[in-house]
C-alpha cells in the first residue's frame, strides 16, 4: 500500500519531534460565540469553561454583534446561503457590488475587487499586475500570503531590511531601470503590532515613481482617526496605488478580502487574478452583514476609541508588571520570551488561570523571537484587561521572568 508502516512512522517521527522540543500546537475548542468572555473546553474532554479571550483578531468586538448578527440571518432570507459559482460566471450578487463600492468609500480609493479572503486577494493581485519586467521590493517582514502571491509572479524579488528607509532608498537606486517597482509592506505588522513608516515610504514612491501595495489587514477599522487604516494615520489616503485588506479580522471577523486602489490596477485584478477567477464568491450571508460592519464602522467611532483606551491599559499595565514587551501603540502586544517552549508553557498555564493566549514560534516568527501575543478588542472590559495583566504576572513570577530583559531571559532559557 501507499502509506505503508514504514512511511506512517516517517511522519510520526517528525510529530513526536515536534512534541519532544515543546513546539507542539494544541487542539483548543471554544462552545461559543467569539468574544471577549468565551466557554472553552477546560482541560480537554472535561466540563466547559469560562475564559477570556486576548488572541483574536476581533478588534472592534464585532464578529458576534447583534445587529451584524441580524444583517447575516436578513442576508440568508433575502440572497441565499453560497453562490455556487465563480464571480465572473453567476457569482455576483447586487449586494457584492454594493460592498465593493462601500469599501471603496470606506478606503479613499479609487475601486474595489472582492476576494474570498485577503490570503487570495494577496495571492493574485501581483501576478494579474507585474510581470517580468518588473521588480518587487517589500519589506522583510511582510506577512507570508505576501510572499506567497509574489512567489507566484514573474517579476523580480528583492527585499529591504524591516522599516529601513535607507535600505529601502539604496534598493529602489538600484532597481532604477526595470519598467516598473512596486513598493511592498504591512500597514501594520501582525506579529510586532510595529507600524510602517508609510509617510516615509510615499514619499520614496513618488521620489522613484515607484508603486505602493499596502496589506492593511491588521489595521482596517481602527488604525486612523476614524479607522480607515494606516494610510489615514500617516495622511496618505488617496496616496496608496493597492490596499489589500480583510473583512476577517476587525471588520466582522467570518472571512472576504479585497484588492482596492487604482482602477485600473483593480481592473486587471478583476480580468487575470487567477483566486478571482477561480474561487467561489464570497458568501450572500458575509456580504450582507459586511454591508452592516461598514454601518456600525463608519457611523462612529466610539469602538474604534474603546479600543484604543483598552489597548493603552494593558500597555502600562503589562509594563509595570515587569514582563517584556515590545514598545508600541497598536492593540497587538507581543510579550516576549525569545524561547519557544517557553512561551508554549506560559501561554498553557495563562489558559489556566482562564486566559486564552496562544504561544507563537518559528516559522511563524524569526527563531529566537518567540512570543505570546496579545490582542486587545472593543469588546474587552477594563476588569477583563486587568484580570488579563494579573495572570501574566503570576505566570511570569512562576517562571521567574518578571523584571528580566531580553539578555536576561536568554541566559536563563536560551532560544
Amino acid at each position: 500500500m501507499a502509506f505503508s508502516d514504514a512511511t506512517r512512522s516517517l511522519f510520526a517521527g517528525t510529530l513526536q519531534e515536534i512534541q519532544d522540543k515543546g513546539l507542539f500546537k494544541e487542539k483548543r475548542f471554544i462552545r461559543s460565540p467569539q468574544g471577549a468572555e468565551i466557554e472553552v473546553e477546560y482541560p480537554e474532554g472535561a466540563a466547559t469553561a469560562r475564559a477570556l479571550n486576548f488572541c483574536a483578531n476581533n478588534y472592534l468586538g464585532l464578529s458576534n454583534h447583534p445587529e451584524v448578527v441580524a444583517a447575516a440571518h436578513a442576508g440568508l432570507d433575502a440572497r441565499g446561503y453560497g453562490m455556487s459559482s465563480v464571480r465572473f460566471i453567476c457569482g455576483t450578487q447586487d449586494i457584492h457590488r454594493e460592498l465593493q463600492d462601500r469599501l471603496t468609500e470606506f478606503l479613499g480609493t479609487e475601486a474595489t475587487l472582492l476576494f474570498p479572503s485577503c490570503l487570495d486577494a494577496n495571492a493574485g493581485v501581483f501576478e494579474a499586475v507585474l510581470g517580468a519586467e518588473d521588480v518587487i521590493i517589500a519589506d522583510r517582514l511582510i506577512h507570508a500570503s505576501l510572499v506567497d502571491g509574489i512567489r507566484l509572479c514573474p517579476a523580480q524579488y528583492d527585499t529591504f531590511k524591516h522599516m529601513d528607509m535607507k535600505h529601502l532608498r539604496k534598493k529602489l537606486e538600484l532597481h532604477a531601470d526595470k519598467r516598473t517597482r512596486m513598493i511592498v509592506t504591512d500597514g501594520v505588522f501582525s506579529m510586532d503590532g510595529d507600524l510602517a513608516p508609510l509617510d516615509e515610504i510615499v514619499a520614496l514612491g513618488e521620489e522613484f515613481d515607484a508603486m505602493i501595495l499596502l496589506d492593511d489587514s491588521h489595521a482596517s477599522g481602527f488604525i486612523g482617526r476614524t479607522g480607515r487604516g494606516t494610510h489615514e494615520h500617516f495622511d496618505a489616503i488617496g496616496k496608496i496605488d493597492l490596499i489589500t485588506t480583510t473583512l476577517g479580522k476587525a471588520l466582522g471577523g467570518a472571512s472576504g478580502g479585497c484588492v482596492s486602489g487604482r482602477a485600473e490596477l483593480v481592473e486587471l485584478c478583476r480580468q487575470k487574478a487567477r483566486p478571482y477567477l477561480f474561487s467561489n464568491s464570497l458568501s450572500p450571508v458575509i456580504t450582507a452583514a459586511s454591508l452592516k460592519v461598514l454601518d456600525l464602522v463608519m457611523s462612529t467611532t466610539e469602538r474604534r476609541d474603546k479600543l484604543e483606551a483598552n489597548t493603552l491599559r494593558f500597555r502600562q499595565g503589562i509594563t509595570a508588571a515587569g514582563l517584556n514587551v515590545r514598545e508600541g501603540v497598536t492593540p497587538i502586544v507581543p510579550v516576549m520570551t525569545y524561547n519557544a517552549k517557553l512561551a508554549n508553557d506560559m501561554a498553557r498555564d495563562m489558559y489556566a488561570e482562564g486566559i486564552y493566549v496562544i504561544g507563537f514560534s518559528f516559522p511563524v516568527v524569526p527563531a529566537g523571537a518567540a512570543r505570546i501575543r496579545v490582542q486587545l478588542s472593543a469588546a474587552h472590559e477594563p476588569e477583563h484587561v486587568d484580570r488579563c495583566v494579573a495572570a501574566f504576572a503570576k505566570v511570569g513570577e512562576k517562571y521567574g521572568v518578571i523584571g528580566l530583559d531580553k539578555k536576561g531571559i536568554i541566559e536563563k532559557y536560551g532560544m
